[in-house]
């Protein structure tokens, strides 16, 4: 049964088990997979994917019959749901993208910043126990709209050597050609370091096991990635006019995903709380994946009970969650105060999966309690910002003593004179 506490008896290192790191024999596991990788490329992945996947593979791409294949089996309403999906996640981050700027304001001197999108990006999507089509929409989209030329997709296949025909008719949706039958460890290196078959890329983005987001962690630098993600999260603030039914039903959104899993509801209202925890247990047994969402449960999740709403707006900053529903009548009044959310779902009619799906803001999103710095998955993901600056020679001679005079006192002469020869031959005329 999920745990009752005072939020002000809890410690911050009591509120969430977050600790992400890997255990040893995991980093061993992953070194030695990224060494094969790098060390043999196609035929470790071939190796790995009938070791792991159980699966011998004919070939590591996607052909053009598969996914027409693939195609042909889905529902036509749910593609119709996929490209509404689409629809709505390309409105909401076309609002993302930036331009270029140029500051000509001062005599003879041209200041700017560039943004060019990466070249070439990678998109993790997790199969096995489950596929995840929502994760195509959301990492791939993002990367079209920014301009990246290529996106190299890769999922493992199923045992008989076929990608979920759910996860292909994503892909043809989001306009992804190129896909990788590869999981693991194993898909991370081949997309930083490349193979035969699987061009090396500049960032690597998706969700996956510990075992992927170990490998991302030791290929950074090499590539970049876009975060370190631990299991999900939700945290629901709610008052005492909320439906515990409701309520309860969202925690367990969260929780059937992992049994690692953390929901934990924030309240003012002990009645409230009372009928959540009683909700839940009437719940739990309903659900098809009952027995993970029960460890979830059990272990990770929590009631935390406030005074008042302020303060759980309080707690709720102390955790920093990746998802927070904010379930109240007017839940704008509340929407200044809260600093740390990876994604904030506002009122009573916001579930968390609206935004897993539908809504168009990305679900790839900060865990761990990293969204006291960090962001949700975005178009800035995918390009680079250079600046540029130009000076007409008067306008650098005007504060050519002023650069040498503080490149000096940094000890840095070579820097003062870069500058300053420039203008010897004037000073010699002198």
């Amino acid at each position: 049964m999920i745990k009752l506490y005072e939020f002000d008896e809890l410690r911050p290192e009591q509120i969430l088990n977050r600790d992400i790191r890997a255990e040893a024999d995991v980093e061993a596991v992953v070194d030695g997979i990224i060494a094969d990788v790098r060390a043999e490329g196609d035929k470790a992945l071939y190796r790995y994917a009938e070791k792991f996947d159980h699966v011998v593979l004919d070939d590591l791409l996607v052909s053009e019959e598969e996914m027409a294949e693939g195609l042909a089996q889905v529902d036509p309403d749910f593609i119709t749901t996929l490209e509404m999906a689409a629809a709505n996640i390309r409105h909401f981050h076309e609002a993302q993208k930036h331009k270029n700027f140029v500051l000509n304001d001062q005599d003879g001197i041209l200041l700017g910043q560039k943004y060019t999108p990466i070249q070439r990006a990678g998109v993790y999507v997790p199969g096995g126990t489950a596929s995840y089509p929502s994760t195509v929409l959301m990492d791939v989209i993002p990367a079209k709209i920014a301009g990246v030329e290529q996106i190299v997709m890769t999922t493992p296949a199923g045992k008989d050597g076929k990608i979920a025909p759910a996860i292909l008719a994503a892909a043809h949706v989001a306009g992804v050609t190129t896909i990788v039958k590869a999981g693991g460890a194993q898909a991370v290196a081949a997309l930083a370091y490349g193979t035969e078959t699987v061009p090396r890329v500049d960032k690597i983005v998706g969700p996956g096991n510990i075992f992927v987001a170990t490998a991302k962690r030791k290929v950074y630098g090499q590539v970049d990635i876009d975060m370190i993600a631990g299991p999900s999260e939700i945290l629901v603030l709610a008052d005492g006019t909320c439906n515990p039914a409701w309520v309860a039903a969202d925690l367990l959104s969260q929780a059937e995903h992992d049994k690692l899993a953390s929901a934990v509801l924030v309240t003012d209202s002990r009645e409230l709380a009372l009928a959540v925890q009683a909700e839940l247990e009437v719940q739990i047994p309903q659900l098809p994946r009952a027995e993970i969402a029960r460890t979830s449960i059990d272990t990770n999740g929590k009631i935390i009970v406030t005074d008042d709403m302020h303060k759980a707006v309080a707690a709720a900053n102390l955790i920093a969650p990746e998802h927070l529903e904010v379930c109240v009548d007017d839940p704008f009044s509340l929407l200044n105060e809260i600093r740390n959310a990876g994604s904030i779902f506002l009122g009573k009619n916001v579930p968390e999966a609206l935004g897993d799906y539908f809504a168009g803001p990305n679900h790839t999103l900060p865990t761990s309690g990293t969204a006291r710095f960090s962001s949700p998955l975005s178009v800035d993901d995918f390009v680079k910002k250079s600046s540029f600056l130009y000076y007409t020679r008067e306008a650098l001679g005007k504060v050519q003593a002023r650069i040498a005079d503080f490149a000096e006192r940094e000890g840095l002469h070579g820097h003062a004179r870069s500058v300053t020869i420039r203008y010897e031959d004037e000073q010699k005329g002198e």
